[in-house]
């Protein structure tokens, strides 16, 4: 074979091997920039909170919010504030949004609580059958409750140690009456909301927050009696797990989570939700 024929060979050869070559190379970075950069692991946060931030629909609107920014999946548990208290103290639950102030202090002061941030507020009211049998329109709250008792009108309660049951023991301890005793009083031992629904059916009283009240005034037919007093406004606090004391909390997510809530969008949020519905808010924003 002449050279000049073995030379054109090894051209040839070396250009099939720098084109193989190449086309490999690009396959492999097309392969590298085909493949999907691995997902961020969603992690659970466990919400304990009052029955009232969910029957009221505010937690439907904030949720999805802090989920879309945070990349956290949010386990709402909605039960009474004494119970959601008790799962912060069993490290049960991330993060804390509760309404009894006395009680979520006694936590904060056990450590098993901190971060504890004033979030919003409404009131309480007290709340009956249209016809108002007892006759307590427009009375303070002490005087409404006193009368209910000596008339042995129907009253329902919550039963179930949340913040508004905390509350209603409250006033009837402040005058010094053992509610029990009056044959027309009941426990449900339920939620806000189901409560407000056999308080309608038995054409009883109840003391209720206005959020709830509002959120189903619709299918009650149960006006509100008493409302405005100093003693009836309803504080929530934001507070985290103590990860220093129970390990097993998701403690980063909870910090976020408390900063969601106070932080300006989210006030905005509560500012406005209800106005367009109820003509009125059914929170306000209140942080320190």
């Amino acid at each position: 074979m002449k050279l000049k024929q073995i030379f054109s060979l090894s051209m040839i050869a070396m250009l099939i091997f720098m084109m193989t070559a190449c086309s490999n190379s690009t396959d492999e970075t097309a392969s590298k920039q085909e493949q999907p950069k691995a997902a961020e692991e969603v992690k659970d946060l466990i919400l304990a909170t009052t029955t009232s931030t969910q029957d009221s629909g505010l937690l439907d609107v904030l949720i999805p919010m802090f989920e879309d920014e945070s990349n956290t999946n949010v386990k709402t548990i909605a039960v009474g504030t004494g119970q959601a208290l008790e799962m912060g103290t069993k490290g049960e639950a991330d993060v804390l949004l509760v309404h009894a102030p006395a009680s979520e202090q006694e936590l904060v002061d056990s450590g098993d609580a901190v971060n504890r941030k004033r979030v919003m507020y409404n009131d309480f009211i007290l709340v009956g059958p249209s016809n108002d049998p007892a006759g307590i329109k427009g009375m303070e709250v002490g005087e409404a409750f006193q009368k209910l008792f000596n008339d042995g009108a129907v009253f329902i309660s919550r039963g179930d140690d949340s913040g508004t049951h905390k509350k209603e023991l409250d006033i009837w301890k402040s005058l010094e009456i053992t509610p029990g005793d009056n044959a027309g009083y009941a426990e449900t031992g339920q939620g806000m909301g189901n409560t407000l629904q056999v308080a309608a059916e038995k054409q009883g009283y109840v003391i209720t927050d206005r959020a709830t009240y509002l959120a189903q005034k619709e299918n009650l037919d149960l006006e509100i009696f008493v409302e405005g007093d100093e003693d009836l406004l309803n504080i929530y606090h934001v507070m985290q797990v103590n990860p220093e004391k129970h390990d097993k909390v998701y403690s980063e997510g909870a910090e976020e989570f408390v900063e969601f809530m106070i932080n300006e969008e989210t006030q905005k949020v509560i500012e406005e939700f209800g106005q367009e519905e109820y003509g009125e808010p059914l929170f306000f924003p209140y942080t320190e």
